[in-house]
């Protein structure tokens, strides 16, 4: 009896230990830059130039973002997300500009981001939100007016420590019908993301 019980004890040592190489390499030592399954939340800044679309000159203002990538499903479907933004633009007026011109967006929609190698991930994107402006004109009996606005855009984003990623953005936006025209404002925001659970590290 106590023959068996040892060797049934050998028998487990042994399996115990060529199931051990098994386990280690159920989760890969590296993921070849593929992101982290699940989903990835973002929120950063920037610094806005924008040429208005409105009297003659540029414009500069801030960004806030709030990202939301969806890595489930078919791989085909990674990398697919959500983005919030809101955006002031207020300074910097030309003397062709009206003196308290100022535009202010809140929109959301979709993106999609390539994950490429080294850390370095274009993207794309397409939202849809409410746009307020001031303005004054003399012959003018009202100064304020809101619209919707559609934009589309798109830009690159590196990583420049752990999970703090920086961002190049270029957005071009539609407005409907303003004095008899439409306004096409279009720029760019250099910011900052932090980003919850982007990669495994």
């Amino acid at each position: 009896m106590q023959l068996k019980l040892n060797r049934s004890a050998i028998l487990a040592t042994l399996l115990m230990t060529a199931s051990c190489p098994l386990f280690s390499q159920a989760v890969p030592s590296a993921n070849g830059g593929e992101p982290q399954r699940g989903t990835t939340l973002g929120l950063g800044g920037g610094v806005s130039s924008y040429l208005m679309d409105f009297g003659h000159g540029r414009m500069t203002g801030g960004t806030v973002w709030a990202d939301a990538e969806f890595n489930i499903g078919p791989k085909i479907l990674h990398g697919f997300g959500l983005e919030g933004e809101a955006r002031q633009v207020a300074y910097g007026r030309s003397p062709s500009q009206p003196s308290n011109l100022r535009e202010e967006t809140v929109s959301a929609g979709v993106t999609y981001t390539w994950h490429a190698p080294h850390d370095i991930h274009p993207y794309g994107k397409f939202l849809g939100g409410v746009g307020a402006i001031n303005f004054h004109f003399p012959y003018e009996t009202y100064d304020h007016d809101t619209r919707t606005v559609t934009a589309a855009g798109g830009g690159v984003e590196a990583r420049a420590f752990r999970r703090v990623w920086v961002r190049a953005d270029y957005e071009y936006q539609w407005w409907p019908v303003l004095f008899n025209k439409t306004l096409d404002p279009q720029g760019v925001t250099l910011g900052v993301m932090y980003k919850f659970g982007h990669r495994r590290q």
